[in-house]
This record gives structure tokens, sequence and C-alpha cells, in this order.
């Protein structure tokens, strides 16, 4: 299991090559990372923190960091749902 400051590494490295940036408020970033964690330590995945498990491994993958939702939601409102990945400015 990663630490917090090599998922932040590996999810700014993501957010880079897709164009977006990663949640540049520290404190809300950290949120978001440590319940990423948890979720991988509670249930075996870094499930979205802002996204209900459900148990039923085939749909839960769905949420699974970065979720099937997240380039659209960034790309319709200018971030994910638990807003790690924000629009670039660019």
């Amino acid at each position: 299991m990663m630490n917090k400051e090599e998922l932040k590494r590996s999810l700014e490295k993501y957010a880079e090559e897709q164009g977006f940036v990663l949640q540049p408020d520290e404190k809300r970033l950290d949120f978001i990372l440590a319940g990423l964690l948890r979720n991988e330590e509670n249930h075996g995945f870094r499930y979205c923190p802002c996204r209900r498990v459900t148990g039923n491994k085939e749909k839960d993958k769905k949420i699974i960091c970065p979720c099937i939702y997240h380039k659209d939601e960034v790309k319709n409102d200018g971030h994910c749902a638990c807003f790690l990945f924000l629009k670039s400015k660019k």
C-alpha cells in the first residue's frame, strides 16, 4: 500500500498526463488522500471517498480512483465529484 506522499505524487503525474490539475488546497487534498487510503485499507481498493461502496465488486470497480466518471465530470463541471481533479486553467 502506498503512503500519502507516494499516492499524491502518483496522482499528480496522472493529472498532468490527463491535462488536469490536482486539488491545490493542501488541507482538502490531504482529506481526499486520507479517504482513498482508508478505503484501500478497509475495502482492498482505493475507492473514491465521494462515492458509496456497495459491496458488489463488479459495480464497485467503476469507483476505484481514478473512477470512470472523473473525466466527464472535469470536462462538464470543472472538477470531479470529490474535487481531487480539476480542469486546468491552461
